[in-house]
């Protein structure tokens, strides 16, 4: 690609305009940008969208999007006035469940550093008079939120980038995607002017075509050949003229679903509380309508929505609501936006599903992707590759873009699944797991067991064992059996991690998880690892192909199994992998997802296939130190450990099923993963069962396990932002190795990702505290069951990462107590893995 390429925008909504702006900024200005409609009041959703810019988000991305949105805007201005409004946000709770999610959210704000605070109901009254003080229990008040007017954000950004050589043309409809050799080569776009009823066909070659386009970007990626997964849906907003309209902050009520804001006399309502209203590409306004984005007013839907706005601000039963619209807005399958490049065409690229809340955000993130390689935001909740194949289809896109609408506002846990579609996938365990009282969870689209009720009678034994081993002590010691009756349950409670968990933190959690912690480390308990994805690497090249994109050493002798990373440009890490070497040119990849499928198929050179074998293999992990004796008299293969050494792999049999076996363990416990094809799956897991040794572990206990040992999940623990030194990794770099992103390694670290023992579980994504400032975050957490203790890993400045620091972890708002604890925490020699 030449470095300053002529590139094509389409769409002139806000995310267009905000790109022109970024690419020219940073020396492109080989740009056009063409949009159906008008400049600068285009027809999308830019036109019509009430502008509100909250900032604190769940993820730390979003979040960043919206403040870099809120930077930018501050700055614009057209015809001199200001096209940014920083009035503030408020978001009032009516209920103690919304009171206690806004401490939940004060501490995102904290933790991705938005400026924020809790206030009360009086404080609430002050930022809006309007309020029924009688109904609001308290709020969560950003002073840096505000209201971009888009249509003008758009147009000086666009004035902007015209002034450094960009075009922007109206009226141009984008019917084609012209292409070759798979290569984007323009676009065609039939050309109508207002005053002409002439039709004008053009070509306007690119090397880089962006699409922005918004709600249309479904029927452009047609033009393209690429599935775009977004669902536009129709949302109500209408105005209503009332006395006393504060000046103040931009209002949310999420307990009904409903936002406010400031119009001079009026005061804008938005409603989220109505029925989904999905918009089909060929139900969007014709080519000659003014506003495209704008449909009839529902008044059915809306007056519910009415009456919960008039019973948050009585002085609304005075007026009455006008200049109603059902404005089209893009959801995606699970919110975030779609920013990457088309997998099949290279230089065709998307920039959709975006509100104007984040959109400087993303048009600076893509347009770094574009002029750098890479870019400065993390991106890997938003990149196009992330959906499996079975989540593009148009039922799911529409199922779960309705569901995105409905729970836009709602108070969701982080464990929360969507309830439909499902099942999507299932491994062939799937039968067995729903006969032992399998409690299933969601990722990607498989069903993802995480406890079993089968697993009951081991809990109680479990507890009856601790009450024998409490009895035994020396009388000196006082037996737990002589405490107060309270006293030994909540000894009880401690080994369960019960008492270590609030109301919130038990959720999508049952004590069982502890009986299959134990039942692991003690005996040996079988694990569904079916929906982590598996690639197949092969032909010539293979070997120096893997060696370059990976950190680690694989040249190894087949057989051989390493655990390596994937890198950027900048030295992030992407992804963590498992190598395991099949033949001289033939390799399994244990991946995290779809974008590593993605990343090595880019890369791929000719000569070398990369095949995602997944949906016709299946993978059961076989864990504990009894695997052994449970594995041994099934195989032909020598399991002792000289004969089959940790991080090797091989060929056999179990029972009649053929397997590959390698000998890894994500839980710290002696065993082996057993791949076999899907059709055998089920046989695989009856003759392992049949031995009558092994339970069923879910991932419940399976994240209390890898944290025990310190194992680290990519996407949560670690992202492209860390580099592998920072991500406590250096192991799996290889010294005076060449790889992509060796070069921009640094061993120096400012910041280190480390293992708290705290008081209480938490969730993660809280924010961490040391003398009275916030110094970091938490990625991982769950309850140690062997060791008895919360675990909490976080991110915290070098200075504060020696074990004994003392810090805080700030949880709905309440102080925990928490100490940088030394790591593994579990089993520090790796005795128990390597016998």
């Amino acid at each position: 690609m030449v470095s300053r390429p002529r590139l094509v925008i389409i769409g002139a909504g806000i995310v267009g305009c905000a790109l022109a702006d970024e690419l020219t900024g940073r020396g492109w200005t080989d740009v056009t940008v063409v949009d159906r409609g008008p400049l600068f009041a285009a027809g999308g959703s830019s036109s019509h969208a009430p502008g509100l810019v909250f900032q604190t988000n769940p993820s730390k991305t979003m979040t960043e999007f919206a403040s870099y949105t809120v930077r930018k805007y501050s700055e614009l201005a057209l015809a001199g006035r200001s096209c940014f409004d920083q009035v503030g946000g408020l978001e009032v709770a009516t209920t103690e469940e919304r009171w206690t999610d806004l401490h939940r959210k004060q501490g995102w704000a904290e933790s991705w550093g938005v400026e924020g605070r809790l206030v009360d109901a009086d404080q609430c009254v002050e930022l809006w008079p309007l309020l029924d003080r009688g109904k609001v229990l308290g709020g969560f008040h950003v002073p840096t939120d505000g209201l971009a007017a888009a249509v003008s954000c758009g147009e000086a950004q666009a004035r902007r980038a015209v002034e450094r050589g960009a075009r922007f043309l109206p009226h141009h409809t984008v019917v084609g995607v012209e292409q070759g050799g798979g290569r984007v080569t323009g676009v065609a776009v039939e050309v109508r002017r207002p005053e002409s009823r002439e039709v004008e066909y053009r070509v306007l070659a690119a090397e880089v075509v962006v699409c922005a386009a918004g709600f249309w970007g479904p029927a452009i990626g047609r033009l393209a050949g690429l599935t775009v997964p977004l669902l536009p849906l129709a949302h109500q907003y209408a105005k209503a003229r009332t006395p006393g309209v504060p000046d103040g902050p931009i209002l949310r009520h999420q307990d009904r679903d409903l936002y406010f804001r400031g119009h001079g006399d009026r005061i804008g309502i938005g409603s989220y509380a109505h029925r989904s209203m999905p918009v089909r590409q060929d139900e969007i306004g014709p080519k000659g309508t003014v506003m495209p984005s704008v449909q009839a007013f529902t008044e059915e839907d809306f007056d519910p929505a009415w009456r919960d706005a008039v019973e948050l601000l009585p002085a609304l039963k005075e007026s009455t609501y006008e200049d109603g619209i059902n404005g089209i807005f893009s959801f995606t399958p699970d919110g975030f936006p779609l920013i990457g490049e088309a997998p099949h065409l290279d230089g065709f690229w998307l920039a959709e599903a975006v509100w104007v809340t984040h959109s400087a955000g993303v048009a600076r993130a893509v347009a770094e992707l574009l002029v750098d390689g890479r870019s400065s935001f993390d991106l890997h909740e938003c990149e196009l590759s992330r959906f499996e194949p079975v989540q593009l289809s148009p039922a799911f896109v529409e199922e779960r873009g309705k569901q995105n609408f409905v729970e836009v506002y709602d108070v969701i846990h982080p464990l929360q699944p969507m309830e439909s579609p499902r099942p999507m996938r299932t491994s062939p365990f799937y039968v067995r797991q729903l006969e032992l009282g399998g409690y299933f969870l969601e990722a990607a689209g498989w069903e993802r067991p995480h406890w079993f009720e089968a697993n009951l009678p081991l809990l109680e034994d479990l507890v009856l064992r601790h009450h024998s081993q409490a009895a035994e002590q020396p009388e000196a010691e006082q037996p737990e059996a002589e405490l107060p009756e309270e006293a030994r349950g909540m000894a009880v409670e401690r080994l369960l991690g019960v008492a270590q968990r609030d109301q919130w933190a038990s959720r999508y959690w049952s004590p069982v998880a502890a009986a299959e912690s134990h039942a692991t480390r003690e005996n040996v308990a079988l694990y569904d690892m079916t929906s982590l994805k598996r690639i197949e690497v092969g032909g010539p090249g293979s070997v120096a192909f893997l060696q370059y994109l990976t950190t680690n050493n694989v040249d190894k002798k087949p057989g051989s199994v390493t655990y390596s990373l994937l890198l950027d440009a900048s030295g992030g890490v992407r992804s963590d992998l498992t190598v395991a070497r099949l033949a001289e040119d033939r390799f399994q990849i244990g991946a995290n997802g779809n974008l590593d499928l993605d990343w090595l198929t880019r890369h791929a050179p000719g000569g070398v296939y990369v095949r995602d074998i997944t949906p016709g293999t299946c993978c059961v992990g076989v864990w504990g130190p009894q695997a052994r004796e449970l594995l041994q008299p099934l195989t032909d293969m020598d399991l002792s450990h000289e004969g089959f050494r940790y991080f090797s792999l091989k060929t056999g049999y179990v029972g009649h099923v053929p397997v590959t076996a390698m000998r890894v363990s994500y839980v710290g416990e002696l065993g082996w993963e057993l791949y076999t094809s899907a059709d055998l799956g089920l046989k695989l897991w009856d003759t392992l069962w049949a031995t009558g040794l092994p339970i069923a572990g879910g991932r419940a206990a399976f994240n209390s396990l890898r944290l025990e040992k310190g194992y680290r999940l990519w996407g949560v623990d670690m992202t492209p932002e860390h580099s592998p030194y920072e991500a406590g990794l250096a192991f799996a770099v290889k010294d005076g190795k060449d790889f992509l992103g060796r070069d921009a390694l640094s061993t120096e670290l400012t910041r280190k990702l480390v293992p708290l023992l705290s008081a209480e579980v938490v969730m993660g994504k809280e924010p961490v505290r040391h003398a009275g400032r916030t110094v970091g975050y938490v990625t991982s957490a769950a309850y140690g069951h062997t060791i008895q203790r919360p675990i909490a890993y976080a991110w915290l400045p070098i200075e504060l990462t020696t074990p004994g620091t003392h810090v805080d972890i700030s949880y709905f708002g309440r102080r925990v107590p928490a100490e940088v604890a030394t790591e593994p925490l579990f089993d520090p020699k790796m005795e128990k893995i390597r016998r």
